[in-house]
Parts: C-alpha cells; structure tokens; sequence
C-alpha cells in the first residue's frame, strides 16, 4: 500500500531550501549545510552522488525504513548540491511544471545531446 502524494504541497522541501539558503554564507564550523557549500559544486555533487548510491542499495535491500530515510539525505543533498549551482527549488517545479502532460518518453525524444541545440 502506498501514501497518497500531496499534489500541491512542498511545504517540507520549500522549508528545506529556504534553510540551506539561509546557511549560505555562514560559519562552516557552526552548519553541516554551510560546510558543505564553502567547499563548493563539486564536492556538493560528490555528496549527492554518495547518498544516491545508499539509496539505490537501500532500495535493492528492500528495506522501506532505511530507503525513506536514504530518500530523506538525498532529497536534502540534492538541494545543496543546486544552491550550490544556483538554482533553486523554484526552478525545477517550473520545469517539471512544464513538462507536466508530456510522455516522459517523448520528452526523453526530445532532448538534444548534451551540447546540441534541442530537437524539435
């Protein structure tokens, strides 16, 4: 059995963002967040790709608990790795807004190359 997903609520990821703009700028010693973004992009993806890969094991173990909790990290880490880009959440809602009713097959179609103009 699976929870109905709130259709229209990020209240949790929009605070999440919201905290680790917050954490910009600040002392590295005093936040995990602000450690992580004064070392910048890379080592911010580093860390997103690193608890990627503890939810995809989660996910293999079958273990709901540890996966909800692994999910957790990267949703989390996800984030810092964008505002470490700036991007914000905002952002990937519109694009996900915009891609809303699109086959994720022929949206797939219609991505160019990386590098290439976008096929139309």
């Amino acid at each position: 059995m699976t929870d109905p997903v709130p259709t229209a609520d990020l209240g949790a990821l929009s605070r999440l963002a919201a905290t680790i703009e917050s954490r910009r700028g600040a002392d590295p010693s005093s936040s995990w967040t602000a450690h992580l973004l004064s070392k910048g992009p890379e080592k911010c993806a580093e860390k997103f790709g690193e608890e990627a890969v503890e939810a995809i094991i989660e996910a293999v173990r079958g273990d709901r608990a540890r996966l909800t909790a692994e999910a957790a990290d990267v949703l989390y880490h996800l984030l810092v790795m964008l505002a470490a880009r700036d991007v914000t959440l905002a952002q990937v809602v519109a694009e996900l807004d915009r891609r809303d009713g699109t086959s994720g097959l022929a949206e797939k179609a219609a991505r160019a190359p990386h590098g290439q103009p976008p096929v139309r």
